[in-house]
């Protein structure tokens, strides 16, 4: 699909380490503060602390003292009909400037129309006019926060009979249009794949590797029903291997990227997300080695050529 060169950032640099992260949820507030876990950095969700003092934000000062911070939103709505909520943006900035997160992110959906809030990521069409509808939101959120935004692909359960352009293609493009980077969502690829029966690599190997710059990953449940089986997104248990196998494949592709571990429902103990984040690490750590030998093996086998060369 051809478009428009892509724009560059305008929103200076942020930086966050390419390790594996743990969302911080209330439940785990005092232990982590208690124990300081060794994981890369926090996550939390946006619209947790919109309030303007109590507990969470209490805490998420203490825990942003020891660790670097990004903040997920769920509550921006970029691909609804209604105009951009200019009272939601104002209180992300406002949550911005006082915490000053490495990343900030949304998702690639509409959850409100008419000023009512779903309970939901709900999926766009991928239509030119919806491209250029989210796209003109992405814009305008950016601008309004002076602040690059992170894109997640979505988890799907239904398709459009009108869609015309592939979702990896039109991630593609709304990174081109509007300078916004993406947040892959692993779990995501993998659940969509699963329900719609396509291949979880091809889609890997069709984003812009250059824009995406952190990685999540999750637990599913699986749904049977006489119609069949449907994976679900629940964020409810722990990572499952064939999530761990894309994601080993992501991390061959990408290298080291930003890698959260999200668990939102269900909660297990802290320590059970750390050992997931260290699994993360490990993974990383083993694309780093198998790149330092054959770095070794390039300069050994140029150093003999050049020997006999001579």
């Amino acid at each position: 699909m051809s478009g428009p060169a892509p724009k560059q950032s305008r929103f200076g640099a942020h930086s966050i380490p390419a390790a594996a992260g743990i969302g911080l949820r209330a439940e785990h507030y005092r232990d982590l503060l208690a124990r300081r876990p060794e994981v890369g950095f926090l996550e939390v969700h946006s619209e947790n602390y919109f309030g303007d003092g109590g507990a969470p934000l209490h805490y998420l000062e203490q825990a942003r003292a020891h660790y670097p911070l990004s903040l997920h939103g769920v509550g921006l709505s970029l691909g609804s009909s209604d105009p951009l909520n200019r009272s939601h943006v104002t209180k992300l900035k406002r949550l911005i400037d006082r915490f000053e997160p490495a990343l900030v992110s949304d998702h690639l959906c509409w959850c409100s129309v008419g000023g009512v809030f779903l309970n939901d990521l709900l999926p766009l069409p991928y239509t030119e006019e919806a491209l250029a509808h989210f796209v003109a939101h992405v814009a305008q959120a950016q601008d309004l926060l002076g602040r690059q935004l992170l894109i997640e692909n979505p988890s799907s359960y239904l398709t459009y009979r009108h869609s015309t352009i592939p979702e990896p293609e039109f991630l593609d493009e709304v990174v081109r249009r509007s300078g916004c980077a993406l947040l892959l969502d692993v779990n995501n690829v993998y659940v969509s794949s699963r329900n719609h029966g396509w291949d979880a690599t091809a889609y890997i190997d069709a984003l812009p590797a250059r824009a995406i710059k952190e990685i999540h990953l999750a637990g599913y449940t699986v749904n049977t029903s006489p119609e069949g089986e449907m994976l679900i997104d629940s964020h409810s248990a722990r990572v499952h291997e064939p999530v761990w196998k894309l994601y080993r494949y992501t991390v061959a592709r990408l290298a080291r990227r930003p890698t959260l571990i999200e668990w939102d429902t269900d909660l297990p103990a802290l320590e059970v997300l750390v050992e997931e984040a260290r699994l993360a690490d490990v993974i990383m750590e083993e694309h780093d080695a198998v790149g330092d030998w054959n770095e070794a093996r390039g300069a050994r086998q140029g150093g003999c050529d050049g020997a006999f060369a001579a």
